[in-house]
C-alpha cells in the first residue's frame, strides 16, 4: 500500500493556480506533521511547506511565502497545498511528505515520501 498519495499538479501559466492534494494510507499512523516539498531538475530537494497536525503550524520556504498556503485536515488524514501566483521558478516535483513518531527507533522518527507529481510553470 502506498503510504502517501498525491493528486493535483499539471501545467499552468505563470500568475496562475494549482493545488496539491496529499492522502496518507492506512498503512502510517502517529503522524506528526505533514508537507511538501519539491525538486527542480539540477537541484537538491528543498522544502515548500509544512504543518503539524498537533497544533497546526506551519512553514514555509521564504520564497513561496504569500502566495502557497498549505492546510490539513487530520481526520481524513490529508494536506493540501494551494498554489497561486505561480512564477515559473516554481516548476518542479512536488512530493508530499509525513514525519511520523516511531518509538522503537533510535531517532524517534520516520520520514514518509509520496511519488511525486509534476508542476510546470510557463512564462
Amino acid at each position: 500500500q502506498v503510504p502517501l498519495v498525491e493528486s493535483g499538479g499539471g501545467s499552468v501559466q505563470a500568475g496562475g493556480s494549482l493545488r496539491l492534494s496529499c492522502a496518507a494510507s492506512g498503512s502510517i499512523s502517529r503522524i506528526n506533521s505533514m508537507g511538501w516539498y519539491r525538486q527542480a531538475p539540477g537541484k537538491q530537494r528543498e522544502l515548500v511547506a509544512t504543518i503539524t497536525t498537533g497544533g497546526g503550524s506551519t512553514n514555509y520556504a521564504d520564497s513561496v511565502k504569500g502566495r502557497f498556503a498549505i492546510s490539513g485536515d487530520n481526520y481524513k488524514r490529508t494536506v493540501d497545498l494551494q498554489m497561486n501566483s505561480l512564477k515559473p521558478e516554481d516548476t518542479a516535483v512536488y512530493y508530499c511528505y509525513a514525519e511520523t513518531i516511531e518509538l522503537e527507533l533510535p531517532s524517534k522518527r520516520r520520514d514518509w515520501w509520496g511519488q511525486g507529481t509534476q508542476v510546470t510553470v510557463s512564462s
